[in-house]
């Protein structure tokens, strides 16, 4: 497989699926209101010998703000828990088509591993192409998942974690921080794209988190990500646009593939499928902002500019 591009089909995947140096996850994560089980729902259905790769777990432990990425410590350790080598080839999909799945490719990349791609349209276009699904997760599936999340903790806790097979190569120009942020306001450096819906990103519907602002960010604008329906930047099949639709997309929106870009959502998931279509226009370097909404949002001295003060491109 080639690097160049971020996805492969689900063909292709079907094809080369019980190759050793092939290893599948799902990386399934749902809003809170959606109220779905991520984790339950790969136990009923999921794609032959995939294992589970959560988020929320595999995370930094010490802080308050959802799934942020964990330290390169506790993801070589998770990640070795499942199996994962840095020779292995890494294909990640979700039960949505593209969504979760993105986040784990940029996590990643973050740490150095480039062989990584997101199923193209995910476990829906997998069942829809007719391809089998397994039923149940054997006991073995189940205590790598175990031993992944468990390693996450023990790590944070100074503890002592098995033998890593996983060695990670951090890129931090792959990954913003809130005080990167607050200077792009003023130097401009980068183009703020943000991933939310419009009305959140307008500041007229609220956030599914509790006690968050809605608004965005002074400076950014706003490619839709519009939640329960297809993504603006996927076909009728969720899969990822050709490059040629892509571009003129992020070019209706005023977003210059000749400067810089800074990509951001709510919580750091969908922000990562800007990055993954970026990718596919040759932009490999896109960072994310890890906070994104949800951290700036909670800074009361922060400011958030709604449709009355800022416009957000249709």
């Amino acid at each position: 497989m080639s690097t160049n591009e971020p996805v492969v089909s689900v063909e292709w995947l079907h094809a080369n699926f019980r190759e050793a140096d092939l290893k599948v996850l799902d990386a399934s994560s749902y809003l809170p209101d959606e109220q779905r089980n991520p984790f339950e729902e790969y136990q009923v259905a999921r794609i032959p010998g995939a294992l589970f790769f959560d988020i929320d777990r595999i995370s930094d432990q010490t802080t308050d703000l959802p799934h942020m990425l964990p330290s390169s410590g506790a993801f070589a350790a998770a990640v070795s828990a499942l199996g994962i080598e840095n020779k292995d080839g890494v294909v990640v999909y979700d039960g949505k088509g593209i969504f979760s799945a993105a986040r784990v490719w940029w996590m990643f990349r973050v740490f150095g591993h480039d062989r990584v791609w997101v199923l193209d349209g995910g476990l829906p276009r997998w069942r829809a192409s007719g391809f089998d699904v397994e039923s149940s997760a054997s006991s073995d599936a189940v205590m790598k998942v175990n031993a992944a999340n468990k390693a996450v903790q023990e790590v944070y806790h100074g503890l002592a974690v098995g033998p890593t097979k996983f060695q990670t190569k951090f890129r931090p120009h792959f990954i913003w921080t809130f005080q990167q942020i607050l200077q792009n306001i003023e130097d401009k450096t980068h183009q703020h794209i943000d991933a939310r819906s419009k009305a959140r990103f307008d500041g007229v519907a609220p956030e599914p988190r509790k006690g968050v602002r809605s608004g965005h960010i002074p400076g950014s604008k706003c490619i839709p990500f519009p939640q329960l329906e297809l993504l603006q930047m996927l076909d009728d099949l969720q899969t990822l646009l050709p490059t040629s639709e892509l571009r003129k997309r992020l070019e209706q929106e005023g977003i210059s593939l000749d400067s810089p870009v800074v990509a951001s959502c709510g919580t750091g998931v969908t922000a990562c499928i800007l990055a993954l279509g970026l990718y596919r226009l040759g932009k490999t370097d896109v960072p994310v902002y890890d906070g994104s909404w949800t951290e700036w949002a909670t800074h009361p001295a922060n400011a958030v500019s709604t449709s009355t003060s800022t416009s957000c491109p249709v």
